[in-house]
């Protein structure tokens, strides 16, 4: 069974919150986005604040406790915005309300950082979207409708 993901969209005008990683592994083989490539050249890409829902937890809590975990801000959840895939898991994105604290980049997203592993919080434009990659693909589109409100 696929584990849920459960991922917190954090909003600042017209601006959201992601993670950009850098993301290296010693073979193809053991990188999930190589494929068949002979070996892993490194991926660069960006992801929204989320991660595994936890057994007995709701997809509402697992986003606030892991927007916690990876970035240090607190918040509740404002609304469901869409679900869909993320690498073949079920996704759930949550807008955020009442954010509050400064971005840090914590847990053990902070633990991991590495050269060839690394992590960084940034605040970005829809315009950004593809230059960085935003992973999955398929949630550039409403997430640019919602900063464009």
């Amino acid at each position: 069974m696929l584990i849920p993901r459960a991922v917190a969209v954090v909003v600042d005008g017209r601006r959201a919150l992601v993670i950009k990683r850098y993301l290296r592994r010693e073979s193809a083989a053991a990188c999930a986005m190589c494929g068949n490539t002979p070996g892993c050249p490194g991926h660069r890409y960006a992801v929204l604040p989320g991660g595994h829902v936890e057994d007995g937890e709701s997809a509402e809590d697992a986003a606030v406790r892991e927007l916690a975990e990876e970035t240090t801000l607190r918040a509740r959840i404002g609304r469901l915005l869409w679900t869909g895939q993320h690498n073949g898991r079920p996704a759930s994105y949550f807008l955020m309300a009442d954010v509050s604290g400064t971005a840090v980049l914590s847990g053990s997203e902070a633990r991991a950082h590495s050269p060839d592993n690394s992590f960084e919080l940034a605040w970005v434009t829809a315009d950004e979207f593809e230059r960085l990659n935003l992973h999955p693909a398929d949630i550039r589109d409403p997430l640019t409708r919602l900063l464009s409100r």
